[in-house]
């Protein structure tokens, strides 16, 4: 783990003050501020001026919608599906996130019914011919990558991009991109987006590459205002900010600057620990806040914030308790892994719930479920929720100003706090929302001060080459033709604007996207080395078959199947030798050293490293990256399809169970792809059917039951 990003010139001091008692209390000018607190009145719909808009720019141009989260994008997709059904037409509803896919889909049967409503992602296919199709971005590209090749036009009268931000995701924006470079200018498109800083460069670039006009729809108005509250570790509430302020110099309060200013300033809780979360809870209750979801920065921090609550909210409210105990009886009654999740004790008792990406998918839709239902006090969530999917509450807190990337600690973005933030004050439910700040070892209280109004980030371009998308496109294109359609690229408009806006797309791509065609050209040669391309740019042969394979390392698996190092007559083995190349973590032993390994299992695994270390070494040497494969997690998979029970796999596993199952989701659908191969290499396919069969089982596929 990298060490810690500090905002502050220099890192928070190790001496620090005393912990205080907490007792709660609030500054007199809150007052009014919580006499607002309240479910509005109930009022017929009416759709706010921007929703009216957008439904008019979409008639005859593309759109692109910016709204705060929960300002009610959704409803213009529900409407514009309406429309196209009523045509006759069919809509492609694209999203992110496989939970996020769920949602929708689930929102739309039961506005259009189950028979008008199909879902497509990796992992499940219903309905594919209905009027409307909702799935991930991923399946929508290689729906544009086949029609490309078979030269027939997508089967569709409409797309629409949620979470259109994502084009900005650094490793997942090139599939968006993609998308917008290669949809057929016949279909129009509607982007639905958080607010972004730059909508007029996407736009821009869209209306250039595509020869339609598209429309930027915007508004800044939240849903249900926001009043930022700072929690002192006393236990007393003042207002984050001052009063009077401009949006361009944000001012803290009075107290909290003075708070923030001491050197030593007093503790919500002893160096190193969390706070005591039932006393927080307690305090908000007193003022009506929850429910509440706490961003924490770790999974063991939320997992150890559920048992630091107690049943004192629960216990005084004995019909809420009974609601929430007999949904949650329903939710786990026919599911045996369910039934005795270790954290399903604290969720009767106390009505908090711990929630990322750790945990079981399954376990985490019945946290989802009762957080949506209003039965839950308080959920303690890594930052994974703030984004996509659908979980408001009454108030948000905030314990630390940055957020671990998966790299290293950086400081929250203004987007990031407001995706956060955006989850505080439910539509209709709600007339006020809480973002509050709790003061901790890695809270700049000023730094958050300023985000509160701060401007969102521009989205820049995340396009880049690799071989899928490489021997995708050579198969319906010339390299000249490629060259063409990466100069239609947002990168590629990027540079050609004013110094200022686009200096970082020429830093990062160069004056002229040389960098990006140097890159193209770097893959296109390996591939021609290797024989999966010719001289003169065509795909060979072995090169038509391997872009079927849109799987994590295309290459060593196409590499492996040519040189028969995959079992074609054990689907369990061969699910467990595909584990492997899906598998992302590290692991510092090796079992394959231990003297009695030698079993049916190791000799395969031994046999196909060996047999792809050449072209591994080759891929590295050309500074490609070659994934090291390790035995563990084909063990683990191994044990899964031979029907080893689930508890005991995670108990000998160093994986946490959402982990694990995230493994066999993917290992599943990278053996749909090789599924694909039926025409060239039909034992393999055949293998790969009964290899999903053996790993889509519960616990792991009732997340999508």
């Amino acid at each position: 783990m990298k060490k810690r990003y500090y905002p502050r010139k220099k890192p928070f001091k190790k001496k620090s003050g005393k912990t205080f008692e907490m007792k709660a209390g609030s500054d007199r000018s809150l007052k009014g501020v919580f006499q607002q607190i309240g479910v509005p009145d109930k009022t017929a719909f009416k759709p706010d001026p921007f929703q009216q808009e957008a439904l008019e720019a979409i008639k005859d141009s593309d759109c692109l919608v910016t709204a705060p989260t929960g300002a009610g994008k959704t409803w213009i997709a529900q409407q514009v599906a309406k429309h196209i059904m009523e045509k006759k037409g069919k809509t492609w509803y694209a999203t992110p996130l496989k939970a996020l896919t769920n949602s929708i889909h689930a929102q739309f049967c039961e506005i259009f019914g189950k028979k008008n409503v199909g879902i497509l992602t990796g992992d499940i296919k219903k309905n594919p011919d209905a009027s409307i199709i909702i799935g991930t971005t991923e399946i929508l590209r290689n729906q544009l990558y086949d029609a490309m090749h078979t030269g027939e036009s997508l089967n569709c009268d409409f797309i629409i991009l949620d979470e259109a931000h994502y084009l900005g995701d650094e490793d997942r924006g090139v599939v968006w991109e993609e998308i917008m470079i290669y949809l057929p200018v016949r279909i129009p498109l509607l982007l639905l987006s958080a607010t972004i800083g730059n909508p007029d460069q996407i736009s821009g670039w869209l209306t250039s590459i595509r020869g339609k006009k598209c429309r930027v729809i915007e508004n800044h108005k939240r849903p249900v205002p926001l009043f930022p509250l700072f929690f002192h570790p006393s236990g007393t509430l003042f207002p984050l900010m001052k009063k009077e302020h401009s949006p361009n110099r944000q001012l803290l309060h009075k107290k909290v600057f003075e708070f923030a200013k001491k050197k030593r300033p007093p503790l919500i809780a002893p160096p190193g620990k969390l706070p005591k979360f039932s006393d927080i809870l307690n305090i908000l209750n007193h003022y009506h806040l929850l429910p509440a979801i706490f961003f924490l920065k770790s999974r063991a921090e939320c997992d150890q914030a559920i048992r630091l609550c107690n049943t004192d909210i629960l216990s005084k409210n004995p019909e809420v308790k009974e609601k929430l105990n007999i949904k949650i009886d329903e939710l786990v009654c026919n599911n045996p892994h369910l039934k005795d999740h270790r954290h399903r004790s604290y969720l009767e008792n106390t009505g908090c719930a711990s929630h990322h990406s750790g945990l079981l998918p399954a376990w985490k839709v019945v946290v989802e479920t009762l957080m949506a239902q209003g039965l839950l006090n308080a959920m303690f969530a890594t930052s994974t929720v703030a984004a996509g999917v659908n979980f408001p509450a009454r108030s948000v807190v905030i314990l630390n100003s940055d957020r671990f990337n998966g790299v290293e600690f950086q400081s929250l973005s203004p987007s990031e706090f407001q995706q956060m933030t955006g989850r505080a004050g439910r539509r209709g439910m709600d007339n006020i929302g809480f973002g509050i700040a709790l003061p901790g070892k890695f809270m700049d209280l000023k730094y958050v001060g300023k985000l509160i109004n701060a401007n969102p980030l521009d989205v820049p371009s995340q396009i880049k080459i690799d071989f899928s998308m490489v021997l995708n496109l050579l198969l319906s294109h010339t390299p000249e033709q490629i060259r063409h359609l990466l100069d239609k690229s947002f990168a590629s408009y990027l540079i050609s604007q004013s110094k200022k806006r686009g200096e970082l797309a020429r830093k990062r791509f160069g004056n002229s996207l040389e960098h990006l065609w140097m890159d193209f050209l770097d893959h296109m040669g390996f591939l021609q080395q290797e024989k999966f391309v010719d001289e003169d740019g065509k795909l060979t042969s072995d090169g038509i078959w391997a872009s079927k394979l849109r799987i994590d390392s295309p290459l060593l698996v196409a590499e492996s199947i040519r040189q028969n190092l995959l079992p074609d007559k054990d689907a369990a083995l061969l699910a467990a030798m595909m584990a492997s190349f899906v598998n992302e973590k590290e692991f510092k032993d090796d079992p394959l050293y231990k003297k009695d390994s030698a079993n049916k299992l190791t000799n395969t695994f031994i046999a196909l490293r060996k047999g792809l270390k050449p072209f591994a070494i080759n891929m590295l040497k050309q500074g490609f990256p070659a994934p090291n494969l390790f035995i563990q997690p084909a063990s683990l998979m191994y044990a899964w399809a031979h029907d080893e029970p689930w508890e005991s796999i995670m108990n000998q596993s160093e994986y946490a169970e959402g982990d694990f199952a995230r493994l066999i989701l993917r290992t599943a659908e990278n053996l749909r792809q090789m599924a694909k191969l039926e025409n060239t290499f039909p034992a393999i396919a055949q293998a790969s059917k009964k290899a999903v069969e053996l790993l889509l089982k519960e616990p792991v596929i009732t997340f999508y039951n």
